[in-house]
């Protein structure tokens, strides 16, 4: 469960977001939009722990994630940015099991355990048959599920993903979109993901936070679509921002 309370961010001397309200539970998929600039990734670097520069609280199970180690914040979230990943020689198993870094003994050594979570998440991915191919070899959809695979053997009860299906063609987008609602279900895991798609965003997810600057709206996906007042903010006949 994450809980936004009164929370305020901006960057330089821009306000991003004025005294936001929200909860995000767990078991649910949220596709978080909004026009280029409005701090969408600004927003959830703050829930991840990556940016202290803002007021009001962000809570984690009812824990203040300023409060929060490095190793226990690992524990309960995991973070997969826009960052393209196409590391030469390194094998997909390799990058899945540095997931598996904050538990691993003071040495890094994997036990048969880990092993075991790091093989799972590929199978959960749809990736396990490519688990000793290299990154360097993959195309940028089998990257990014690599890179969700990551997230999953870290464990985490909540995941958040920073525009995961920017370099991916639309077919290739709805099954990665489909992967998270169903690890979201089957795994009751709260998941939020930046996307430009309205489509996607509207038809795909359980809810949608939508930053209105300064304003975050936070609907369930089919009240979201009926808004009348939302119309207002879209851009005309438009799928995307």
């Amino acid at each position: 469960m994450i809980t936004i309370q009164n929370l305020t961010i901006g960057f330089k001397n821009r306000t991003l977001l004025d005294n936001a309200e929200a909860s995000f539970p767990q078991n649910t998929l949220t596709s978080l939009i909004g026009r280029n600039g409005t701090g969408k990734s600004t927003f959830l670097r703050a829930i991840a722990g990556l940016n202290s520069h803002y007021t009001g609280s962000i809570l984690l199970d009812s824990q203040e994630v300023k409060a929060m180690s490095t190793t226990e914040m690992a524990r309960r979230l995991a973070f997969v940015s826009t960052q393209r990943i196409h590391i030469p020689s390194m094998r997909c198993v390799d990058a899945v099991a540095m997931g598996r870094a904050p538990y691993t003994n003071w040495i890094g050594r994997m036990q048969k355990i880990d092993e075991e979570i790091v093989m799972r998440s590929l199978e959960d991915v749809g990736m396990k048959d490519f688990a000793n191919r290299t990154l360097d070899t993959m195309s940028d959809g089998e990257c990014q599920r690599v890179m969700i695979a990551r997230a999953l053997a870290q464990d985490t009860p909540v995941i958040l993903l920073d525009e995961p299906t920017s370099f991916l063609d639309m077919p290739s987008r709805y099954d990665l979109v489909n992967l998270l609602s169903r690890l979201a279900h089957e795994q009751g895991k709260c998941i939020i993901f930046s996307t430009h798609e309205l489509d996607i965003a509207t038809k795909m997810c359980d809810t949608v936070a939508m930053i209105y600057t300064p304003t975050l709206i936070h609907l369930p996906a089919s009240e979201f679509v009926n808004a009348p007042y939302l119309k207002e903010m879209l851009p005309q006949n438009s799928m995307s921002f």
